[in-house]
């Protein structure tokens, strides 16, 4: 039986600041009500990821990001064909519109929470200034969890912490 809630975070482990995607899983992942919560990872989002949002209710995909201009940035979602449509890995906005494409229907309410990343090196491990940005990121993570539903979603779009 597929969960109402999936918190889908990716990203390379092996690239420093690149893990705070999969990391925030590690954090998340004992605080959840696993009846109802899903929890999943990759090292980038692919056309078949697309399935993974079927008989969903809220989809919060979780990413390391060098445009994040504070420590995190929570934002909505559309479907979209991005330049990353085509390609291997894709935007979580592409993988919606794949899921629109396919089952002919708007996708559930996707939303990105994107963790404010600068170092990606191979073989490196998070800056201290991610460590600092994920536990920011988590604690509103946690809040979100706390009220899983569209509308107490929607009212905290676009926050961010400084």
């Amino acid at each position: 039986m597929t969960k109402p809630i999936l918190i889908f975070g990716y990203g390379n482990l092996s690239r420093g600041d690149d893990a705070l995607g999969p990391l925030s899983l590690d954090y998340l992942a004992d605080k959840i009500d696993q009846n109802k919560i899903e929890i999943q990872t990759d090292f980038q989002l692919q056309i078949e990821h697309a399935l993974d949002l079927e008989n969903r209710q809220l989809v919060l995909f979780i990413d390391a990001s060098v445009n994040c201009k504070t420590a995190f940035n929570f934002s909505r979602l559309q479907a979209d064909k991005d330049k990353s449509y085509t390609t291997h890995a894709m935007s979580p906005t592409a993988v919606l519109q794949v899921y629109q494409d396919i089952k002919k229907q708007a996708p559930p309410p996707c939303f990105l929470l994107s963790i404010q990343g600068s170092s990606f090196e191979l073989g490196e491990g998070l800056s201290q200034q991610a460590k600092n940005n994920l536990q920011h990121a988590i604690q509103f993570t946690d809040q979100l969890l706390k009220t899983a539903e569209v509308i107490f979603w929607n009212q905290q779009l676009e926050h961010s912490f400084a």
